[in-house]
């Protein structure tokens, strides 16, 4: 009896790996950008219940698994770089599948094609590897990397999102029933195809975003595609993006937003998923669905939130009070030093006009401002022609007829 037990056991360990699923990916290639980052949106699928997926990494050659692995895994010497954890989207999705965000960091670009340059393959892989929480074999799936330009038969993804404001401020206050300033997305991608989205506006009291809510929509798996948060929609964008890899897209000055309300503010860009056959994942050749999964504008990261604050609106009283934002009074220059004279922006401005006096109060120095602009560089001969003497300082709002609406008070500085 025992025996028989003993080969029973047998049995069932030699069969055990034979009998399990082999995990696979679609696409199995891409096109990759050769000289900068590249994302990609890749599906697993048919994966055993009690798999995970654990590291993943670049390399250059691929060697079979060491028994009883199955599949193909990195050859040590030819690693070119691992997934960092901050780019690990992966994700489960419907019947045992996966999804996963290549993103491909520049030095591993790099490496792989000074390897071509040197006389290796033009191509790498990606590997991941899958551990069983049972004591099954592990098992590598990996994915070839051909390496080209970042032109059409590239993936179309975002590589990198700034929102540029204009504004030398490193926070955006904006006064209630003011103009919000005019400001743009600067967008750096691969490949080429539609950038479709929305920009949404969070309003005081509303519950932010996560940061699953903030993912382009080709992030994520399709079932995850309708429960990303959605805020008041102010402006909608369309456009097509050829090969060029830079793109800035504006959200308009003059645009009026829902801005009543005091408090915190959040402007958040909303990219869709668009077709793209390069971004493509069958669900059927995984064996996970009956579709296609089209990932356009795919992204390894989060898209940036703008942060702004909205006061109550500003009378004339409030802003000759405080408006001087440097230098601050008082302040003592050597003649080495430049002065930039500052000031808080004015809504009702067509100009500003600075103002210099003298110990004697007699305008010494005075120069016309346009709007945006809320600073003035004083000329290099400013502190030499003033050496010894206290100069006080004031800006004027104007009209568009050049009449004052509103002045700030004094402020002085000193040149010894």
């Amino acid at each position: 009896m025992q025996r028989l037990l003993f080969f029973t056991f047998i049995l069932i360990t030699m069969a055990a790996p034979a009998d399990a699923q082999p995990i696979r990916v679609n696409p199995t290639g891409v096109n990759v950008n050769s000289q900068n980052p590249t994302v990609v949106f890749l599906t697993y699928g048919r994966i055993p219940v009690d798999y995970t997926p654990a590291e993943a990494m670049w390399c250059g050659q691929l060697i079979p698994a060491a028994p009883p692995s199955s599949g193909s895994q990195c050859r040590t010497d030819t690693i070119y770089g691992t997934l960092p954890s901050r780019y690990n989207l992966s994700q489960a999705s419907g019947n045992l599948g996966l999804t996963d965000i290549m993103s491909i960091p520049p030095s591993v670009a790099r490496r792989a094609y000074q390897t071509a340059i040197d006389g290796g393959s033009a191509g790498f892989f990606y590997v991941r590897r899958f551990v069983s929480s049972s004591g099954q074999p592990d098992q590598y799936v990996s994915v070839t990397c051909r390496m080209s330009g970042g032109g059409a038969r590239v993936p179309f993804a975002l590589t990198n999102v700034e929102i540029r404001t204009g504004s030398s401020e490193p926070v955006l206050y904006v006064r209630s029933g003011e103009t919000f300033p005019g400001l743009a997305a600067e967008i750096k991608y691969n490949g080429t195809g539609r950038l479709k989205g929305r920009w949404e506006l969070v309003r005081p009291g509303e519950e932010p975003p996560e940061e699953f809510d903030l993912l382009t929509e080709g992030t994520l798996p399709l079932e995850g595609r309708g429960r990303q948060k959605r805020f008041l929609q102010i402006a909608r964008f369309n456009h097509f993006l050829p090969p060029g890899g830079t793109f800035s897209l504006p959200l308009g000055a003059g645009l009026n937003l829902p801005i009543e309300a005091e408090g915190q503010y959040l402007l958040l860009l909303r990219i869709e998923a668009t077709n793209d056959k390069e971004s493509d994942s069958d669900l059927a050749a995984i064996g996970v669905g009956d579709t296609i999964v089209h990932s356009g504008a795919v992204a390894g990261f989060p898209m940036p939130v703008l942060k702004f604050f909205v006061s109550a609106k500003e009378s004339a009283a409030d802003w000759e009070s405080d408006s001087l934002l440097g230098p601050a009074d008082g302040s003592v220059f050597s003649v080495a030093q430049p002065v930039m004279f500052r000031w808080r922006g004015n809504a009702d401005a067509f100009f500003y006009r600075l103002e210099l006096f003298d110990d004697g109060n007699a305008r010494v120095l005075s120069a016309i401002v346009v709007p945006p602009s809320s600073s003035y560089l004083a000329p290099s001969w400013f502190l030499t022609r003033f050496a010894g003497k206290t100069i006080k300082w004031r800006v004027a709002v104007l009209d568009g007829s050049g009449r004052s609406l509103t002045q700030s008070k004094h402020s002085t500085l000193r040149v010894p």
